[in-house]
């Protein structure tokens, strides 16, 4: 049996709803405003419906609204109405049609995907009917109107809008030429439909476009050239229509046919599309997802959400054009903040490497590849902005690892489009590439450009035409320019996030763990996190022609062979060979650049994966250091540093150092692996010295960085044998206290890793996930690393309040590893802000619960501001008054004490150490008020104790009226203590009825606390309790030591 209509949802007559859907406000607010104006009206002819309306709407403001969104609505729902409505509308309204154009401009934006068709075709009607009656506003309507037509969109519904706006627009020819934003707008968004209406059932509605666009750019070039260099882009993709073909010979060609004031096409591609441009052709939804995923969704979260965006704009063949749209978008107008820049969000190259994976045609790629490129063309460091350009290079240089095959066909096209893209103004588009690359360099997007374009993952000529374009970017770069490469204003994403762009954007290669079911070979349960599948290494011939010329024949010879075989003992013998010739007397050191070069070029193999073995046994660990380039380490490590061939071998290693920097920790990693070389770890320092940065702590630094991005075990299996005997200056011992709080887009701060001796590489240790740190805290409790000094852990622990939450807890758990004293450390309390610190905040707490309180604890702990929400003090001082009350009781009585006696004027006078604390005596009552209401509903005897007691005592008898109301509650417990210590009264006293025992409503006290310490008493009577006889209540003098 169907069920009654009267007891189904009533469907809106405005938007498609659901029986699910809850009513939608806006709807609901404009069929009342429906009723309104059909109560006025019903039963009345037109003429007095029209006086009824035009009364109620003079009434004031709401009333006019509701008669102007009823009949507005009317418009909408009632087509048979329309015309007569909208004359009413026309007749009724008193703001020129403000209202009704602010409530279509949202519904545009907010509701045109959810209307109904009669009230989307009626709403197209009433804008035509707007633009005819010349309604100030409408061309607003007009172009919000456009941006919801959508692009790589053939459906029906958005070809008869796009056909429909464009009629408007070719009626209403002389009124559209008054808008010079609405003339370049519509030019531009019917110039990029033009290209998915290709279709011969589609020519029709193409040359109407086509014979519009035409009209407009013809007479209103002027109005059209404020679009910039995107219009060029545009007209490009639609130049071999005929019509089209003709305007484009004379923009290049004869650009005064267009306008006198037009001087050539380097005036258009020199000047920036503005944004509202790029963000026209993405309609409201699609904006609102993109700037969603770029602002909301974790970097490796992100796959839901890319499937929901193709399934729902990509998933056609029309669509391949909107590609561009979305990737100038992305360039132009998604300029994320620094804070969303060095967070884990889903970076804006992820979401275009995964739009060009989804390029399914080649010209829709090559254009997709334009859109990247565009503004690097004609790139101005004074003009344009570096956020342009950034998502280009740091796709490439982020597809490098798991997709080369991408970065390969980016790296070609921004080759080849250089002499291509127009051959008269090749020179100025190099310039713009060149600017756009330096300009890279010197934001630090990049460090250095040489590792992208000199890759051995890129095929030869690739990288010869690399070289023979852009010779000063692939050149090696020295070391020192490498240090500062977290210093970056940038863009680059954080190593924290470990490898996720291995799969960013290709989701058919990603994995995730499972937590629960997953386990690994050894029964282990595995990390939950983000599992990029390998891809496997394409092996290329090392290609050392351009360097075996400038070797000697003998040398040669050798190189050659080793080349020629792939046996690993073989190439270890020829290579003893070629140490012994380098020894040689006679060698000459001119060629030792062009056999470095060689060796790298041959030895890549050896530097690629894990050099540390699985499973870590004596013979697992020689077995690993019997390479070829060992060698030279074995050799190095035998010699005598007075021996004329130690210096020749450590200047072949820093040559070596300068064409494959991993050759640092892979000698770190000899000196600790190998028998040969036990106890030579002090060789490292000769190397160091011997490049071109010439100083330890700099080269210890760029080392433990690539082995901390290479292999992570590694750098925990040498942690210990760095911080132990790798022998740092002692210079680096002595500026902790000139640390400074510097923010850096890397993990730690510059200051600390660039001052803080041995701290430093802490900087790398974040990355460890938990096995490592595990590791890292056992060397510590059994003595084989020291990664903490008493006298510079806190300027240390300081500096890590700025970290980020799991290098903050890393690092602490590091510290607990030592058996430092955490009195050593306790003033730290005074940095720490209950909502900016938690980390910090949450791991002393847990430690200060399990030590006794010293006074100096104690001191530290009332020191804390008071605030609401901030219960750590409160919390801690619970727990002691429940484990160490007695302990407890005296280190407050004596804060209590001292604060009372301390005048305020000397407390500028203290000790550095207490003046930062700034406790007072105030400050220790709201405290100890805070803690007896925690204690109140408890058995706990903490505020009977004679200490407590006495000390609230001795502040009562010489505080003022004020902190003896604000505090009543707190005193009255020293009241009822000095009862019961008096002799018994004939009756019992009772507090007076001034005294309030509720701080409610009380202002905070004034500080006449100088007054409590003016009399001539000795400082030993003050701190005694008063006698029981000498007390008054109520009196309002401040008591003395003389009383």
């Amino acid at each position: 049996m169907e069920p009654a209509p009267a007891k189904a949802k009533p469907q809106g007559r405005l938007l498609v709803s659901t029986p699910l859907d809850a009513k939608d406000e806006l709807e609901e607010r404009l069929e009342r405003c429906v009723g309104i104006v059909q109560a006025l009206t019903n039963g009345l002819s037109e003429r007095e419906a029209n006086d009824a309306l035009t009364a109620n709407a003079c009434k004031g403001q709401q009333q006019h609204e509701e008669v102007c969104l009823g009949l507005f609505t009317l418009v909408l729902t009632e087509p048979a109405q329309a015309q007569r409505c909208y004359r009413d509308l026309a007749l009724v309204n008193r703001d020129g049609m403000n209202v009704v154009l602010v409530k279509i401009n949202q519904i545009l934006m907010e509701k045109f995907l959810k209307l109904q068709d009669v009230p989307r075709t009626q709403l197209v009607w009433l804008v035509r009917e707007l633009v005819k009656s010349g309604v100030m506003g409408a061309d607003g309507v007009i172009m919000t109107l456009l941006k919801q037509i959508a692009g790589g969109d053939i459906s029906t519904k958005n070809l008869w809008l796009a056909e429909s706006v464009l009629d408007i627009l070719l009626e209403q020819k002389e009124w559209v030429l008054k808008s010079g934003m609405l003339i370049a707008m519509s030019v531009y968004t019917y110039l990029r439909l033009i290209v998915d209406h290709g279709a011969p059932n589609l020519l029709p509605l193409r040359q109407k476009e086509v014979d519009f666009c035409i009209s407009m750019l013809r007479e209103k070039f002027m109005d059209c050239l404020i679009i910039g260099r995107d219009l060029v882009r545009l007209l490009q993709n639609v130049a071999r229509i005929p019509e089209m073909e003709l305007l484009w010979r004379d923009l290049l060609h004869n650009p005064q046919v267009l306008s006198p004031q037009f001087t050539g096409v380097l005036q258009l591609l020199t000047a920036r599309t503005s944004r509202k441009f790029l963000a026209c052709r993405l309609t409201p939804d699609m904006e609102t997802k993109l700037l969603f995923m770029t602002s909301r969704v974790r970097f490796g979260q992100q796959k839901r959400y890319q499937d929901w965006f193709q399934r729902q704009y990509l998933s056609t063949a029309e669509s391949q054009s909107l590609r561009c749209d979305l990737i100038r978008y992305i360039c132009g107008v998604v300029h994320p903040s620094n804070e969303v820049l060095s967070s884990d969000i889903l970076p804006r190259w992820a979401i275009i490497g995964w739009l060009l994976t989804t390029c399914t045609s080649n010209v829709a790629a090559s254009n997709a590849k334009l859109a990247l490129f565009y503004d690097w063309l004609f790139f101005n460091p004074e003009k344009d902005s570096i956020m342009n350009i950034e998502p280009a290079i740091l796709v490439m240089h982020h597809s490098m690892k798991p997709h080369p095959a991408i970065t390969a066909t980016l790296l070609d096209f921004m080759c080849r489009i250089i002499p291509h893209f127009f051959p008269p103004l090749e020179s100025q588009v190099r310039q713009g590439v060149f600017n756009s690359l330096n300009f890279i360099m010197e934001k630090r997007v990049l460090a250095h450009l040489a590792p992208l374009f000199d890759n051995p993952k890129l095929d030869r000529e690739l990288r010869s035409m690399l070289r023979e374009r852009f010779p000063e970017f692939c050149s090696p770069p020295s070391p020192p320019t490498e240090v500062k490469m977290e210093e970056s204003v940038s863009m680059e994403m954080d190593n924290h996030v470990l490898d996720k762009e291995e799969s960013c954007y290709d989701n058919t290669e990603a994995t995730f763990s499972d937590d629960e079911e997953e386990v690994n070979n050894k029964g282990k349960k595995r990390e939950f996190r983000f599992h990029p599948i390998k891809e496997a290494v394409i092996e290329e011939p090392a290609d050392i022609t351009p360097w075996l010329d400038q070797l000697d024949d003998t040398m040669k010879e050798k190189v050659q062979q080793i080349q020629k075989t792939s046996d690993t003992e073989t190439q270890c013998e020829v290579m003893q060979e070629i140490v012994d010739l380098i020894l040689e007397e006679d060698f000459d050191t001119e060629q030792m650049s062009a056999l470095a070069s060689c060796l790298a070029e041959l030895f890549k193999d050896h530097f690629r994966g894990e050099v540390l073995p699985e499973e870590i046994t004596e013979e697992s660990l020689e077995e690993s250091v019997c390479k070829p380039v060992c060698l030279i380490f074995r050799n190095l490590v035998t010699m005598q540093e007075d021996n004329s061939g130690f210096s020749v071998l450590l200047d072949m290693l820093a040559e070596l150092y300068q064409k494959q920097p991993k050759i640092g920790y892979h000698l770190l990693y000899y000196l600790k692996a190998s028998k040969a070389a036990n106890g030579k770890m002090m060789l490292y320092e000769s190397f160091a010295q011997a490049t071109a940065l010439g100083d330890l702590h700099t080269c210890l630094m760029m080392d433990m960085k690539a082995c901390q991005e290479d292999d992570v075990r590694l750098l925990c299996y040498l942690t210990p044998s760095i911080y132990s005997e790798v022998g740092l200056p002692k210079s680096y011992l002595h500026h902790k206290k000139s640390l400074k709080k510097e923010t850096s887009q890397k993990i730690f701060p510059q200051s600390v890793r660039a001052r803080c001796s041995g701290w430093e590489t802490m900087s790398h240790l974040c990355v460890f996930v938990c096995v490592q740190l595990q590791e890292l805290m056992c060397h510590v409790m059994m003595g084989n690393l020291v990664m903490f000094r008493k006298d510079s852990v806190l300027n240390i622990l300081i500096q890590s309040l700025e970290w980020e939450t799991f290098e903050q807890y890393s690092t602490w758990q590091l510290f607990l590893a030592h058996s430092i004293p955490l009195e050593t450390i306790i003033p730290i309390l005074q940095h720490l802000k209950y909502k900016e610190h938690p980390e910090a905040l949450s791991c002393l707490l847990l430690q200060l619960r399990r030590e006794k309180p010293s006074e100096e604890m104690v001191k530290m702990v009332l020191s804390r501001p008071c605030h609401p929400e901030d219960q750590f003090t409160t919390s801690i001082l619970r727990h002691w008054a429940t484990k160490y009350d007695d302990t407890l009781a005296e280190n407050i009585k004596a804060q209590l004490i001292k604060n009372n006696n301390q005048p305020r004027k000397r407390q500028s006078l203290r000790s550095s150490s207490s003046k930062l604390a700034q406790l007072t005596l105030e400050q220790i009552l709201e405290h100890m008020d805070n803690l007896r209401l925690s204690l109140s509903n408890t058995k706990n005897n903490f505020f009977t104790q004679t200490p407590i007691l006495q000390a609230l005592q001795h502040v009562q008898a010489s505080c003022d009226e004020a902190h003896k109301m604000r505090f009543s509650d707190l005193f009255a417990l020293a009241e009822e203590y000095e009862d019961s210590q008096s002799k018994p009264p004939k009756s019992r006293r009772k507090a007076p009825a001034s005294s309030p025992r509720s701080r409610k409503g009380v202002a905070p006290p004034t500080n006449n606390e100088e007054e409590s310490a003016s009399s001539s008493g000795s400082e030993e009577e003050d701190s005694k309790p008063k006698a029981p006889k000498r007390k008054r209540k109520g009196s309002s003098a401040v008591g003395s030591d003389s009383d």
